[in-house]
């Protein structure tokens, strides 16, 4: 068996469940501990960073013989949950697919990028620069561990190793979630005069936010990354059958492009709010935002898609660039000043039960590693 998927194995094989997202799942130490001794077997250099209680960063270095630029090779070692999956830590191969929760998203990855990590120390190591792989906590909810990363590491460039069928992506969309509350009065439900029925108001706004969603989808595409887009995640209100709810809240995600500003999804949520108050004096309602993460985008002339892109052609590979759809640490890491790419092997059925890595993908990922870091770190810094 190649030494990258018995790593790949060994990694689906830990539980590594985000506790944030699933409470009481073990989180990110069990599987940390077997990174870091990988890394130290191989030969690297290894610093780790509990980032939460029980949530380790695991970072390996291996130094060049002279001075060269820095590459990063990063990716999340949590996953998310397993409802539906008979045996989601047993990993199996058939028909050339490795199945198990993560085996996608992203422990081929992060076997890849370690393994290939392994292959350049056993070829003699790097001639010049310096070979950083991080492997961190929670990008499937928050992304506390890149966040911690780049307040220790700098790199000339890095590569975050998630599934993107061996396309180099140079970019990605981001995201805002906002939460909305609409007010009514409550009253009984033979007295409508006394009453304001919340749910039917937000019905109002629901409307609206489905035609700003067919508008953001109705604008010109980004060459890579499409449109952005809204919908509504989560939505409660009411209290009983015969009452008229005072309350209703929905929350909402925004997915947001590189050219968008970060206040834009809230201001446009305030916006349909304010034409309904106009509207209707009695309508009250208010958005706050949540959370949110910025789109990123890299140069396609960067020298890193550039590198990677030599390495893939000389061994056959005609590279295709691309942009991901999803959000990723890649934006933490590019915005913090290190500028990224995502590439990794190719699969199915990420967040599903039945999720799968292609194996001849995790082995390609590896050796185009292995070839990008003697090729980037061996240029003077």
């Amino acid at each position: 068996m190649d030494p990258v998927i018995k790593l790949l194995r060994d990694l689906v094989a830990i539980n590594s469940i985000n506790p944030t997202l699933v409470p009481g799942a073990p989180g990110e130490a069990a599987i940390a501990d077997a990174v870091a001794a990988e890394m130290r077997r191989i030969g690297l250099d290894v610093d780790t960073d509990v980032v939460a209680p029980g949530r380790p960063n695991v970072v390996g270095v291996l130094e060049g013989r002279r001075r060269g630029r820095a590459l990063m090779l990063c990716g999340h070692l949590d996953t998310v949950g397993v409802a539906g999956m008979d045996a989601p830590f047993t990993p199996s191969e058939r028909d050339g697919r490795l199945y198990g929760r993560g085996a996608q998203d992203m422990k081929g990855g992060v076997a890849a990028m370690i393994d290939a990590a392994r292959v350049v120390a056993d070829s003699g190591g790097l001639a010049a620069g310096r070979l950083i792989v991080a492997a961190v906590v929670d990008e499937e909810h928050s992304s506390i561990g890149a966040d911690a990363l780049v307040t220790k590491w700098i790199a000339d460039a890095a590569v975050v190793t998630e599934p993107t069928d061996l396309a180099i992506a140079i970019g990605h969309k981001g995201f805002a979630w906002i939460e909305i509350d609409v007010h009514g009065k409550a009253a009984h439900g033979s007295r409508p005069a006394d009453g304001q029925d919340a749910i039917l108001r937000m019905g109002r706004v629901l409307h609206r936010l489905e035609a700003l969603d067919r508008e953001l989808q109705a604008r010109p595409a980004h060459a890579l990354l499409g449109t952005g887009s809204l919908h509504a995640s989560i939505i409660e209100g009411g209290r009983e059958l015969s009452s008229y709810p005072d309350f209703a809240r929905v929350q909402i995600e925004r997915r947001t492009l590189p050219a968008e500003q970060a206040s834009a999804a809230l201001a446009d949520v305030d916006a349909i709010l304010e034409r309904l108050r106009h509207d209707d004096a009695t309508f009250r309602a208010e958005a706050r935002a949540m959370f949110s993460r910025p789109a990123y985008e890299l140069t396609a002339t960067h020298a890193l898609p550039a590198t990677l892109g030599d390495v893939l052609r000389a061994r056959g590979v005609a590279p295709v660039i691309g942009g991901a759809s999803f959000w990723t640490d890649a934006a933490v890491l590019g915005h913090a000043g290190i500028p990224s790419i995502l590439f990794g092997p190719g699969g199915a059925g990420l967040h599903a039960p039945d999720e799968f890595v292609i194996v001849e993908d995790v082995v390609t990922c590896r050796d185009a590693l292995a070839a990008l870091a003697r090729r980037f770190c061996g240029v003077a810094g």
